[in-house]
């Protein structure tokens, strides 16, 4: 970040530990659409407009970039996880609410995309990262799998793992390109994982 605003001292506060106060998760979710459009390195001032605040707000919560960048992925990783247990109450049925929630992961992963720049080479802070997004995640879409899968007999047992790397293989580039359709492939995937295995 570059044009920083001056603030009274008194504003910079300490973070709190665990999740972010509601003023700070509208910052990330304006900082996450404008990533989406715009790419990780959209100006402040853009994502200050979609917020609603002055520069100097996202400064004061966000200092640097990677660590606004790095906010942005814990909070989408949060959404992520949360809207698992609420899909799977909310829709139709099992396998509706595991492919409901698979798009919001592919989703996720386009706000993901430049995530490895903003952090400049700091492969610990990545691996951290990397370790919160299984642990919270895997467990989500096992759970959705298992749903989705019922007492279906012959339904290859392909775990969320695997599951969640393929979509991402599935989702590299896309963002790059207008005309892959990477949450189609994606849903077939899901078709296949869900398919009995041929006899």
């Amino acid at each position: 970040m570059s044009e920083v605003e001056s603030e009274p001292s008194h504003d910079a506060r300490p973070q709190r530990a665990g999740r972010p106060r509601r003023s700070e998760q509208a910052l990330l979710e304006a900082a996450a659409a404008v990533f989406v459009t715009s790419g990780v390195d959209a100006p402040v001032r853009e994502i200050a407009a979609k917020a609603g605040v002055g520069v100097g707000t996202i400064y004061r919560h966000f200092p640097t970039r990677s660590e606004l960048v790095v906010a942005v992925y814990r909070h989408q990783v949060e959404a992520c996880a949360d809207a698992g247990p609420r899909l799977l109450a909310e829709s139709a049925t099992p396998e509706a609410a595991l492919r409901a929630w698979v798009a919001l992961f592919v989703e996720f992963l386009v706000t993901k995309h430049g995530l490895p720049g903003a952090l400049q080479g700091d492969s610990a802070g990545s691996d951290a990262l990397h370790t919160s997004f299984v642990d919270r995640l895997v467990p989500v879409c096992a759970s959705l799998l298992e749903a989705a899968r019922g007492s279906a007999e012959g339904t290859p047992a392909i775990d969320a793992y695997t599951v969640l790397r393929g979509i991402g293989n599935l989702c590299i580039g896309a963002t790059g390109d207008a005309r892959y359709r990477a949450a189609d492939l994606v849903q077939l995937l899901i078709s296949g994982v869900l398919a009995p295995e041929a006899r």
